[in-house]
């Protein structure tokens, strides 16, 4: 009987971590299991957990040290490209992301002893699910790089180009590189109107910044005199270029996905614009 009893209180000794939902709160995280000597069932942003039966929390605190010491340890054993794909995997949106992230390092550092080709033994079940995700944000990056459109906007000698994205990952951080590179000394913002971040370029740094879209909005110039006229005929171009006898939407949904056409200039459709969705 007493076996049986031990037997249950260990099925149900289940833990599940939450953390803020930033890298350096995972990373806590993953020290805090090494140093509690845990395995958590679950490692989840606050606002995605969902407890099973029996389940116990434990709330991560994110320090910025212990972050850091995992950072390095990832970096020293395993390379830089294992904890970019780290990083990549920690903005998706995807309930499960912490946690196998958290699988991956347990594997990486302790039954793959930290080495760097860890990251490609990808028939290992902690690899593959970490790659599925790390896959799932490049595709997102991907799409925000090809959809993201930019309007002028100028007032009172401030001018800055803008544009506004919503992305099912918080990708932002990923993508603003390419952008800085493409604009060069041109003032932009792009902001993710789903997860509040905004990536500023002022022509000389790149900063993140958290904010919600009411604020935002509220301290954007107005559009210049000529955005109007110049969005105008990107549609029109957009129109012209098409071919009625080809017309595919389910081809056009699958390349452009609807949940970015509200933000996409070419898509913003009058009774004289392109066939009704």
């Amino acid at each position: 009987m007493s076996e049986v009893y031990s037997s249950t209180v260990e099925v149900f000794d289940d833990v599940a971590y939450v953390y803020d939902g930033t890298l350096e709160g995972l990373l806590s995280s993953v020290f805090e299991a090494y140093i509690n000597k845990e395995d958590p069932a679950d490692v989840v942003p606050a606002g995605l957990i969902q407890l099973r039966l029996a389940q116990r929390i434990f709330s991560v605190s994110t320090n910025w040290e212990y972050a850091e010491r995992v950072r390095r340890g990832i970096i020293r054993k395993c390379g830089r490209r294992t904890f970019f794909q780290i990083a990549k995997a920690s903005v998706s949106s995807r309930a499960d992301a912490g946690a196998s992230i958290y699988r991956f390092i347990r594997y990486a550092m302790d039954e793959h002893k930290g080495r760097s080709q860890a990251i490609s033994n990808i028939s290992h079940p902690a690899v593959s699910h970490l790659f599925e995700i790390t896959r799932s944000v490049d595709n997102e990056c991907e799409h925000i790089r090809q959809f993201a459109r930019f309007e002028h906007l100028k007032d009172d000698g401030v001018q800055v180009w803008f544009a506004k994205v919503n992305p099912k990952d918080s990708v932002v951080p990923l993508v603003l590189g390419h952008f800085v590179e493409r604009f060069n000394v041109q003032p932009f913002i792009i902001f993710d109107e789903v997860h509040g971040v905004a990536g500023v370029w002022d022509g000389i740094k790149k900063r993140l910044v958290q904010i919600d879209s009411a604020d935002i909005l509220s301290v954007m110039p107005m559009r210049s005199a000529t955005e109007i006229d110049m969005q105008e005929a990107w549609r029109t171009f957009y129109r012209s270029v098409s071919i009625d006898s080809r017309y595919n939407p389910e081809l056009r949904r699958h390349f452009m996905p609807m949940r970015f056409w509200r933000n996409i200039t070419e898509m913003q459709i009058d009774e004289t614009g392109l066939k009704k969705i």
